[in-house]
């Protein structure tokens, strides 16, 4: 398969109302939508995806629908971490087995687990499947920080492992990461995509695809190009969606604004306990969704006129 680049959406899970069951017709609205949107691939069962409140049925049903719905247009992967080691084993074998083109698996956690630990967790993985394998680095969320040694050690110890998204927020980590891999490891961004791709990040693990996929996937074209004028232009505009989800939801925000934001005309249903849900928010939360459909407008207008300008360079030329 082609190598994984460019801005990869970590996709939402649908639920129908209550969140009692996956939404399967709401989901292939939504991929249709992905796919007409420009999207080069999605990642399921991540952060956004609400993966821990997956029953194993719900996993196994939803990654084979979801592989046969896109039917090799773009790659899927699928997350298949785990705080047990041989869950993770074996979600990330079922993985392979229906058909997804490689797995995102953040290290075990709540444990707080030494270097060795994990390492032999991912080994048992890697000597379980033969597609790639995304690192997840997430200590916000994993209470891990996998240091630049640890992912250079990993990557060439197992030829499955050549992408992670670096989520630390240490964009200097990048540049550590290609030098400790001696130049195998692909980074990709888990936020500021100017400011990492200019480190020598190669691709985005990218929550907003959930609601301005267009915008969002055209920002991460023009980082690879080295556009630095026409990233900001769209980055600008991201910033602020990230700070209206930061202060106005009380956990994850990424999930319930992505979901509220279907305003977009994709409606996913709510978020599953513990987090809260959006309904939940009242008119705060329809507030702070009423200003952020006005960026979804205004980001639109930044590409579309990107667009303009390059359609007008080239008839020039």
């Amino acid at each position: 398969m082609t190598p994984f680049k460019g801005s990869y959406t970590v996709t939402i899970t649908p639920f129908t109302p209550g969140g009692t069951a996956i939404d399967y017709p709401a989901w292939t609205r939504f991929l249709d939508w992905q796919l007409a949107s420009g999207v080069p691939g999605i990642i399921t069962l991540g952060t956004t995806g609400e993966f821990l409140t997956i029953t194993d049925d719900e996993r196994g049903e939803f990654v084979e629908a979801t592989v046969k719905h896109i039917a090799g247009r773009i790659p899927v992967l699928v997350g298949s971490m785990n705080a047990y080691t041989p869950n993770a084993v074996r979600y990330s074998r079922q993985a392979q087995d229906l058909g997804a083109d490689g797995l995102m698996i953040i290290p075990p956690y709540y444990y707080t687990p030494t270097e060795d630990e994990i390492f032999a967790y991912y080994r048992a993985i890697c000597e379980a499947v033969s597609i790639p394998i995304m690192l997840y680095n997430n200590p916000f969320t994993s209470n891990v920080d996998m240091s630049a040694k640890l992912v250079g050690r990993l990557t060439k110890s197992f030829e499955q492992i050549r992408y992670i998204k670096e989520a630390s927020q240490r964009i200097e980590r990048i540049h550590a990461i290609i030098v400790e891999s001696d130049g195998l490891m692909n980074v990709w961004a888990g936020q500021q995509v100017l400011e990492s791709y200019t480190m020598g990040a190669k691709g985005y693990v990218n929550p907003y695809g959930n609601d301005i996929p267009r915008a969002s996937v055209k920002f991460v074209d023009w980082a690879e190009a080295g556009r630095w004028d026409d990233v900001w232009a769209v980055q600008r505009v991201i910033q602020k969606f990230d700070a209206i989800i930061t202060r106005g939801h009380p956990l994850y925000g990424h999930q319930c604004y992505s979901k509220a934001l279907a305003a977009a005309g994709y409606p996913v249903g709510d978020v599953r306990a513990p987090i809260t849900t959006f309904e939940s928010l009242g008119d705060e939360g329809r507030e702070r969704v009423a200003q952020m459909v006005p960026l979804m407008a205004e980001l639109d207008a930044v590409v579309d006129a990107i667009e303009a300008r390059d359609r007008t360079r080239t008839a020039a030329e």
